[in-house]
């Protein structure tokens, strides 16, 4: 009998302890899902697989939730995840290589707005940059991380990240100087 009233309430605290985790576990999925689904689709440009890796990155988020100590941290945890997801499917994924100079690339693009066109060129510009350069920018203008958010979440110093912040920006100030003046002030000038 006492044996039978001790498993019960052994059962009972466990039963206890999953609902718990449940409501937190949804609490940051809730609070978090649009973010990281924003900075999925800014990596993978592909609908699709950035639902993928957000599902993944929440999977991988449930197995290992009693890891995360502070719940504060947990979009900068989760963002980590979700890297790591990317990561991983580059690791299962054998692309077939081509030689770039066999195959003409044609821009079907048409912008219809200004915007449009100033977009496209400011990630285009963003994606000159090198991916150490790039990545931590994309962290703080995107997902709006502090500099030493991200210097969490890629393992790095955050001076070294502050100084990669600073050097992407001058880089994109050289992009935009160099930039053809006159023909910036023609797209301007359309309707």
């Amino acid at each position: 009998m006492v044996l039978k009233k001790l498993r019960n309430k052994t059962e009972d605290t466990q039963v206890s302890t999953d609902m718990e985790k449940q409501r937190r576990y949804e609490a940051l999925v809730r609070a978090w899902h649009r973010d990281l689904y924003r900075y999925a689709y800014w990596l993978t440009k592909d609908q699709h697989v950035a639902e993928d890796l957000v599902q993944e990155t929440c999977l991988r988020a449930w197995r290992s939730l009693d890891s995360l100590q502070d719940d504060n941290a947990a979009k900068a945890w989760l963002i980590t995840i979700l890297r790591r997801e990317n990561a991983r499917r580059f690791e299962r994924k054998q692309l077939e290589l081509v030689d770039i100079d066999d195959h003409q690339v044609a821009d079907n693009t048409q912008p219809s707005e200004e915007a449009s066109v100033e977009q496209q060129w400011l990630h285009k510009q963003i994606m000159r940059l090198a991916p150490e350069y790039r990545e931590p920018l994309v962290l703080q203008v995107m997902a709006g991380f502090s500099g030493e958010e991200i210097a969490d979440i890629l393992d790095l110093n955050k001076n070294t990240v502050m100084t990669r912040l600073f050097r992407a920006r001058n880089q994109l100030k050289e992009f935009m100087d160099t930039q053809n003046t006159p023909q910036r002030g023609a797209q301007n000038g359309r309707s």
